[in-house]
């Protein structure tokens, strides 16, 4: 009989640091959302908060394949009959850069309460500063 494994009292939360310059976007987005779940870490517990707060800099500068950029389209719906407006991943890119990683990685999370909860840990920005050097992130390779 197999015993699961539940963390005792309050999990060790870290901050992480990861610097999206130069980086595929679907390899980016799988590594932030396992450090998002904590399955980097021998403790790791499905449905149990294990993973860490991860701040993601330089989105505008993420790597993407060329013809991707135009083939790839994000769309929203304002809830009003033609209300369906659609954006491509070159224009979303200039745009709202923190959005594309931020879709990215919601997609690879759960669809559940849960999986709205470990979202909330995930601060992108544009550029290379961040509001959060008083939590001393560490640096991902």
């Amino acid at each position: 009989m197999r015993k699961t494994y539940v963390p005792k009292g309050q999990v060790e939360r870290e901050w992480l640091l990861v610097d999206a310059e130069g980086q595929n976007l679907g390899r980016l987005s799988t590594r932030i959302a396992q450090l998002l779940l904590g399955k980097h870490k021998p403790n790791y517990t499905p449905g149990a908060l294990t993973g860490a707060n991860v701040v993601v800099i330089n989105a505008e500068k993420v790597d993407v394949y060329p013809t991707r950029l135009d083939t790839k389209k994000y769309y929203r719906h304002s809830n009003y009959p033609g209300g369906i407006k659609e954006i491509s991943l070159r224009d979303q890119l200039i745009k709202f850069p923190e959005r594309v990683i931020e879709a990215a990685v919601k997609g690879m999370i759960p669809h559940t309460k849960f999986g709205r909860r470990i979202f909330k840990n995930l601060h992108v920005y544009a550029g290379p500063e961040h509001p959060h050097q008083a939590q001393e992130p560490a640096m991902v390779e």
